[in-house]
């Protein structure tokens, strides 16, 4: 699997309140939660983003709350990868099951910035900068959690 994009950045302890605003909650319908991804942090996000961009972020991405809207919202929004320094637990749980691959990378969290076009193979966890000509190395998925991106998320991959 391979992402290549432009990246969206934010910074440290990005809550999923913010990622998705609680007031958009009341709907399961992914394209509604994707028209407000991150606008109260970034109200033109989902006028600038792209299929296939990628979001970068800090440390502590994806706390808060424990709902699956937030990387719904990212991934429905077109975002192909989350990279950041760290993810909280739930969050990196959650993108796995809906199939929104997700990197832990503090070189690249520090180094990429909004803008930047990167590209990203999955298989050997390497981030290629292309604007500032910079790679970056990130664990890759375990074989079985490459299975279940590439089917589009634990349920798709449980059918299958």
């Amino acid at each position: 699997m391979k992402a290549h994009g432009t990246v969206h950045k934010y910074g440290d302890n990005v809550d999923t309140d913010v990622i998705i605003p609680a007031r958009h909650l009341n709907t399961a319908d992914h394209k509604e939660l994707a028209s407000h991804c991150m606008e109260d942090i970034d109200g033109e996000f989902v006028n600038k983003v792209k299929k296939g961009d990628i979001m970068v972020g800090g440390e502590n991405f994806g706390c808060g709350s424990s709902r699956e809207h937030a990387p719904i919202a990212i991934k429905t929004s077109g975002i192909d990868c989350v990279i950041a320094k760290t993810f909280a637990r739930i969050f990196y749980r959650n993108s796995i099951n809906i199939g929104l691959p997700i990197l832990e990378c503090p070189e690249a969290s520090e180094k990429i910035e909004s803008g930047d076009r990167v590209s990203i193979d999955f298989d050997t966890g390497t981030i290629i900068n292309e604007t500032k000509g910079e790679t970056y190395h990130a664990l890759p998925f375990p074989e079985f959690i490459r299975d279940i991106m590439a089917k589009g998320g634990l349920m798709n991959s449980l059918k299958a």
